[in-house]
């Protein structure tokens, strides 16, 4: 098969080309590195990728790209940690948009050609911000009230693209819903937002590798934004690629939503200790809350018995196991001033 994806030098965008290459399949990378810059990839020169530098809102260039593919990943997005909620509210819900309209405009063009067979979204837990069904299953972006945040909001309007290009012009689709994604390989933004945990200038304001860099650079005690006690379910990205991967292949994932993410739930404070113990082996684990960001998940719950029960997928690689590869590569990045 041949996977158009775009995003393709992002985060989760890494794991998932690996494991597409992996399993066979030739990948067409779309990405105009403006999150990052250009990151080198371990598939840069595989035989069956092929990265066409270009913007994701070129939609007539997505055009041709998807009519030579039989499946679409749209996966491109600005998108960040929660820093990025405050700084960027206009620009998360007003640039992924204009990305998502051209993407699902050259889908639509794409699939009426006759070779695209289906698209799959990358959506986000976010949908979920104001959910009040704990786990939370498919279907209760519906009954929830609306994300406060505008990246979440746009999220679940994102699934609303699929609702509409589905009914309107019969483009098959499987929306995907990754959970707290956490592996190595995601560096500092361009677009950095200065902010500051204690005396430790936050590496995204993503959770685990905020912590261990605080951890690693010696602050003591350690500062957790809030009280600690947000739950959250941390899926390696290599689960999500292959989570991600069954949702393309398996026909039980036709024009269906699925939550991708482990089953078992972790509190930020329970996170932090168990790093502190990681790296400080010995020592009496030390804490304090700073003021919690507006938009703090309180719990993040997924039902994941859906993507069990109809694909036989289930994220089952412990924290612990994430934890060893994603510290020593945290480690490294310290060490070259790059986090």
């Amino acid at each position: 098969m041949k996977i158009l994806v775009t995003g393709a030098n992002g985060f989760i965008a890494g794991y998932l080309c690996e494991e597409l290459l992996s399993h066979g399949h030739d990948v067409v990378g779309v990405d105009n590195f403006s999150k990052y810059g250009r990151v080198a990839k371990s598939y840069d020169s595989h035989p069956r990728y092929r990265l066409h530098v270009q913007d994701a809102k070129d939609v007539e260039a997505l055009k041709r790209l998807a009519a030579d593919c039989d499946h679409f990943v749209a996966g491109a997005a600005m998108i960040g940690g929660i820093s990025y909620f405050h700084k960027y509210a206009y620009d998360l819900i007003a640039e992924n948009e204009r990305i998502t309209a051209s993407s699902f405009d050259a889908a639509i063009w794409a699939h009426r050609q006759g070779r695209l067979k289906k698209l799959t979204l990358l959506s986000s837990s976010m949908v979920y911000e104001c959910a009040d069904e704990f786990p939370t299953p498919e279907g209760a972006e519906l009954r929830s009230p609306p994300p406060r945040s505008t990246y979440g909001f746009q999220k679940l309007a994102t699934e609303y693209f699929v609702k509409g290009a589905h009914e309107q012009y019969g483009l098959p689709y499987t929306i995907v819903r990754p959970f707290n994604c956490v592996g190595t390989g995601e560096g500092r933004a361009l677009g950095d937002v200065e902010e500051f945990s204690g005396n430790v200038k936050l590496a995204m304001s993503h959770v685990v590798p905020d912590l261990v860099q605080k951890v690693l650079k010696g602050q003591d005690p350690l500062h957790i934004l809030g009280d600690g006690k947000q739950v959250r379910h941390y899926t390696y990205g290599g689960d999500l690629a292959r989570g991600i991967r069954v949702c393309i292949e398996h026909p039980a994932a036709l024009n269906q939503d699925f939550n991708v993410s482990t089953a078992s739930s972790t509190t930020v404070l329970e996170l932090a200790a168990l790093l502190w113990r990681k790296l400080k082996p010995g020592e009496p684990f030390r804490f304090v809350s700073d003021p919690p960001y507006a938009h703090d998940v309180q719990l993040r719950v997924p039902d994941v018995s859906k993507a069990r029960r109809l694909l036989g997928f289930e994220a089952l690689t412990p924290l612990e196991t994430i934890l060893d590869e994603v510290i020593p590569w945290v480690r490294e990045q310290v060490a070259a001033g790059k986090i």
